[in-house]
């Protein structure tokens, strides 16, 4: 197993109490395998990724609990240097949000050169060399001209490719895209994904695709794990969860992508709002929102039940999810 995330825990200390972001976290992902992971805003998705790349904002946040294994290594047991000879040669994340993470004084050039300074010992000239071949490598136009130009000088889709070409450079055995395609637009998301998909192919590299659109997962994933208020709800096979989901959440987020058959009809939103982390409710923290909710979802958290050998929801009720799915 390239990583195996054990029983993750984060928090967030504030001025209104601990926010509780991530509750108990398990989920793996293998060399060459695609695993999403999906969830409205405030879920945990991207806080469990900082916390296995070792880049939480600490304080306020802390990781109070679990294991974080990376070719059988506690990443949470490092040493902040040893982390950092892990993250960019070993792992690397893709950002959300490509223009604030890229250094705007900065060339491209210089900022893909210098990983290959830090870690691999090059000249400047040569990770110059290396730096033109990893734009061409991600399909930048005319990548020997623009290598010296700086990020407010390339387009949304360009500066994603940027980033993916840095995340790329050391050939690492794990990437963690958070969100890679937000902000873009349809065309643009689209070449993103396939780039992703094709290096992973090419480099048999594990990803770790963070997204809240199902939309953008249905071709590129392996698994889905389905997260709400800190907790995975549900996890399987790409096909079952569009299938038969086996949680009611999971099922509202895929009756709220937009479908041409249903054309006319009002869209489909979850009702209500996701809980405050500072007050997670009792039982089941989907039963607020859940139409299916009974007694038992508001007293008791449901473990996370095995539907068959490689899937598991925690719903209490989830035959019945799977049953109303198929019918």
């Amino acid at each position: 197993m390239l990583l195996e995330v054990r029983d993750l825990y984060v928090e967030f200390r504030t001025r209104d109490g601990v926010a509780k972001a991530v509750n108990g976290v398990s989920y793996s992902v293998d060399a060459g395998e695609t695993l999403a992971v999906l969830g409205e805003s405030g879920s945990g998705k991207s806080v469990t990724a900082q916390a296995v790349m070792g880049i939480l904002d600490t304080p306020p946040g802390r990781v109070s609990g679990g294991e974080v294994l990376f070719r059988g290594r506690d990443l949470l047991a490092l040493k902040e240097d040893a982390r950092r000879t892990v993250r960019g040669a070993e792992m690397a994340m893709i950002f959300q949000d490509a223009l604030s993470a890229l250094n705007p004084v900065l060339t491209v050039g210089d900022q893909l050169g210098e990983m290959f300074v830090v870690h691999r010992g090059m000249s400047k000239k040569a990770a110059r060399a290396r730096a033109v071949e990893l734009m061409d490598r991600v399909r930048i136009p005319a990548a020997a001209e623009r290598v010296g130009q700086y990020p407010h000088q390339f387009s949304g889709g360009m500066r994603q490719r940027i980033m993916i070409a840095m995340a790329m450079a050391l050939e690492p055995a794990l990437i963690i895209a958070d969100e890679p395609t937000t902000a873009l637009d349809v065309t643009v998301q689209a070449q993103v994904m396939e780039l992703l998909a094709e290096l992973r192919r090419e480099l048999g590299m594990g990803l770790i695709l963070i997204t809240h659109d199902l939309g953008v997962v249905a071709d590129v994933a392996d698994r889905i794990a389905v997260m709400y208020a800190g907790r995975i709800v549900e996890t399987a096979p790409v096909h079952d969860i569009y299938k038969a989901p086996a949680h009611p959440y999971t099922r509202g987020l895929l009756d709220s992508i937009p479908r041409l058959d249903h054309k006319g009809r009002e869209l489909y939103a979850i009702k209500g709002l996701p809980p405050n982390l500072t007050a997670i409710p009792p039982g089941c923290p989907f039963h607020p929102r859940c139409p299916r909710a009974r007694d038992v979802c508001r007293t008791d958290l449901p473990p996370l039940y095995r539907v068959s050998q490689d899937r598991r929801s925690a719903c209490h009720f989830w035959e019945e999810t799977v049953d109303a799915s198929s019918a």
